[in-house]
């Protein structure tokens, strides 16, 4: 049995990973959870849970958890460090992408813990630190993303040296083929309904301006250590080729499943075994054509930000990701156009000097002063 601890079970991945663990049989065990804020849905699954321990970032609202559910409650960073690092704990899921996270998650690869991460957000911050401790700490790093989950899984056995490039494909999100007026001024309905998945409303943002793609090139190139001109994005609006590896003798190896995150959350848990899964098997014979483009990044601002700081790296990525995260969050409050968040992440990138290499210092005050910028500019334009 493989013991459990969740970060970030309230959110749609953590909540998917629940469903797993609650499938599994006798295969895994939930011993921990944690969330930001949602006290009614954590206090929900505690019922659901009862023997393990859960864990609130914000102290007021552990607070009220504690009164709802009747439980002890950890508290704060500190007490997500006590989840991520317990010695009851085997599997430590990171479903969380606030930078908070950051912490718990170096100190349970610290402690040698299996790590399954969802937040691509964590790698764009902190890439190049995290990867080296993983090394040297000897751990295991499985992606959740499902692009980064096949690639992880079309590597397994082939040399580096015999790959000629990597390809993570994305369906386009709600506003691929609706440019000009669309782009311009979607209504949040268009924004917010992706045609393939269900996600939680910031991850569906980036989705809408092809942000979440420009991240997770920036992902691919930490997690598997290749150059940027050896790494693609294509997309493909059927969804059900996830990732592809080219080989230097022009060989194609493709990953293909159901759009369901429980797919790579099922393996980044049962790793390096398989195990029987609840979700229904493709039908190859049904879906048809399978349909690939060239996105193009001046249609689309955010990615074409994210191509441009990938290559510039450091600091320049951990600014990318907050001004995104506080655009997107302002539009989210019907604080700003949606055609306002990559002049946001733009002009924030703009009054910032990159830093090669940060220190982990280095990555928290840039991550807090990129927000800081961001939520100044927004506040100059709409007062």
């Amino acid at each position: 049995m493989r013991r459990v601890v969740v970060l970030g079970s309230t959110g749609s991945i953590g909540r998917s990973t629940l469903d797993v663990i609650e499938r599994s049989g006798e295969r895994l065990q939930l011993v921990g959870m944690a969330a930001r804020s949602r006290i009614d849905l954590l206090a929900q699954q505690a019922v659901r849970f009862p023997h393990a321990r859960i864990g609130m970032w914000d102290a007021t609202k552990a607070e009220e958890l504690r009164r709802l559910s009747g439980r002890d409650v950890l508290v704060g960073t500190e007490g997500l460090e006590q989840l991520a690092t317990s010695p009851e704990a085997d599997v430590i899921v990171v479903a969380t992408s606030g930078p908070e996270a950051l912490v718990p998650l170096i100190r349970a690869i610290e402690s040698g813990k299996h790590i399954a991460l969802a937040s691509k957000e964590l790698l764009v911050m902190a890439g190049e630190l995290v990867m080296r401790l993983v090394q040297e700490h000897g751990t295991t790093l499985c992606p959740i993303d499902s692009e980064h989950a096949a690639l992880f899984q079309c590597l397994l056995g082939i040399p580096r040296d015999h790959v000629a490039q990597l390809t993570i494909t994305g369906s386009g999100g709600p506003l691929w083929g609706k440019y000009g007026t669309a782009w311009t001024s979607p209504t949040r309905a268009e924004v917010l309904a992706h045609p393939k998945w269900h996600m939680g409303p910031k991850i569906t943002v980036d989705s809408a301006t092809l942000m979440n793609k420009g991240l997770e090139l920036i992902e691919a190139h930490w997690l598997f250590g290749l150059p940027w001109d050896r790494l693609r994005l294509v997309i493909h609006p059927e969804a059900v080729v996830h990732a592809m590896v080219e080989l230097v003798d022009g060989t194609m190896v493709a990953q293909m499943s159901p759009c369901d995150m429980r797919v790579p959350i099922q393996y980044a848990l049962s790793f390096p075994d398989r195990w029987p899964g609840a979700v229904p098997r493709l039908d190859l014979a049904r879906l048809g054509a399978l349909r690939f483009y060239e996105p193009e990044p001046d249609q689309f601002p955010c990615l074409r930000l994210a191509l441009e700081v990938a290559r510039i790296g450091g600091t320049a990525c951990v600014v990318l990701n907050g001004a995104n995260d506080v655009a997107v969050q302002a539009y989210l409050a019907e604080q700003l156009p949606f055609a306002e968040i990559p002049r946001v992440i733009e002009e924030t990138l703009e009054q910032h000097a990159a830093i090669a290499n940060p220190t982990f210092d280095e990555i928290v005050s840039t991550d807090a002063g990129a927000r800081h910028a961001a939520h100044e500019l927004i506040h100059q334009w709409t007062t």
